[in-house]
């Protein structure tokens, strides 16, 4: 089975290859990189966002389809959006709890999910949704820890790199700023294997950092 997937994921990466280099990623800067983990300097980016209900792989199925008409036309100015990676999610009202990392379950099975925006487009350029339930933001610049991994999108693989981004931050003596976002880049159809995901945990930027290329903590 195990050359079946290579063969698979090579004849992947020959027809879809220029679709999937096409795709604008969020722009950032790597500060710090320790494993798979990295510390990061986000540009000031826009995001068109939706709230949904449902657990974890629910919520991301319901709001891909509302955002994707966004982007599709669906919009005060009937523009076609492209479409950029990756597309986040974060539970509604959730809070980082650092002494009780288990105890990150959604507040009132809401999640909140978006479609980063190309960076072509500005607060007054960017087309106005025509579906009231869908907003723009502007999420100023920031810094990031992150955690990458592949595989599938279920909530326990989410949650267990969810902990380990935790345990790192606290190991380094980092401080988080922000809600816990979880990252997709991939299309449904991507095998699983390929995909790129991520956690990611706003922190302090004024923190003193001890990571470093050569550290040992926080190894997977």
């Amino acid at each position: 089975m195990r050359w079946l997937q290579i063969i698979f994921a090579v004849l992947v990466m020959i027809v879809g290859g220029n679709n999937i280099m096409a795709i604008e990623e969020a722009p950032y800067k790597v500060v710090k990189k320790n494993n798979k983990f990295e510390i990061r300097d986000y540009d000031t980016y826009i995001i068109a966002e939706t709230s949904v209900t449902g657990n974890l792989e629910e919520a991301g199925n319901k709001a891909f389809g509302k955002l994707f008409k966004y982007i599709s036309g669906n919009n005060k100015a009937r523009e076609k959006v492209a479409m950029t990676s990756p597309v986040t999610q974060k539970a509604d009202g959730e809070k980082i709890k650092m002494t009780a990392p288990v105890e990150q379950q959604k507040a009132k099975d809401s999640w909140k999910v978006s479609f980063v925006m190309p960076s072509s487009y500005t607060m007054k350029t960017i087309p106005k949704p025509d579906d009231s339930n869908i907003i723009l933001k502007e999420i100023p610049a920031r810094r990031i820890a992150a955690i990458r991994y592949s595989g599938t999108w279920s909530e326990k693989r989410y949650l267990q790199h969810k902990l380990k981004l935790e345990n790192w931050i606290s190991t380094n003596n980092l401080t988080s700023a922000g809600d816990v976002i979880w990252a997709r880049y991939n299309p449904p159809f991507t095998p699983w294997f390929l995909r790129r995901n991520e956690v990611l945990i706003p922190i302090n930027s004024n923190d003193k950092q001890k990571t470093s290329d050569k550290s040992t903590k926080g190894e997977i």
